[in-house]
């Protein structure tokens, strides 16, 4: 029996969707298999993140989760956990960094500028001037260069 016409197209077409999906799902795979390798420290990426957020747990109050809650609401709902797991380890990255007592408006949105790519800035400018919440104190971490670097 020889493959032609339409069931040969079909064929074709189903094992390239098949193998475009494990190129994409391996993709996103080996992308979190190198967040969980550890650094020069021992720690990785997650360990951090982890480390960081189990230290200013006691700081979350509620008003504070759904400030974090409604920044996180563009994201998709399979990525919402992770994306606020990196929001939140930022977060409590600043606070430990600056040795505060109490988490304020500011280390959350610094916080989220931090943690995310540019092209998520939009939609976080876009929400704070819903929220009527000013822009300008942050123009600084918005033109920042390097995201990774906290700075003062």
């Amino acid at each position: 029996m020889a493959l032609e016409g339409w069931f040969l197209w079909f064929i074709l077409f189903w094992g390239a969707v098949l193998i475009g999906s494990f190129a994409i799902g391996g993709y996103f795979m080996f992308r979190k298999f190198l967040k969980s390798m550890p650094k020069e420290d021992g720690l990785s990426e997650l360990n951090w993140e982890e480390y960081y957020v189990d230290k200013t747990i006691h700081l979350w109050g509620t008003e504070e989760k759904a400030m974090l809650n409604e920044l996180v609401q563009p994201v998709p709902d399979l990525f919402r956990p992770v994306a606020k797991q990196k929001i939140a380890g930022r977060i409590g990255q600043i606070l430990l960094e600056e040795n505060v007592k109490s988490m304020k408006l500011e280390h959350i949105i610094r916080g989220y500028i931090l943690a995310t790519p540019k092209r998520d800035h939009k939609f976080l400018r876009k929400k704070l001037a819903e929220m009527q919440i000013d822009v300008s104190p942050y123009e600084v971490y918005f033109n920042q260069e390097n995201q990774k670097a906290v700075s003062q």
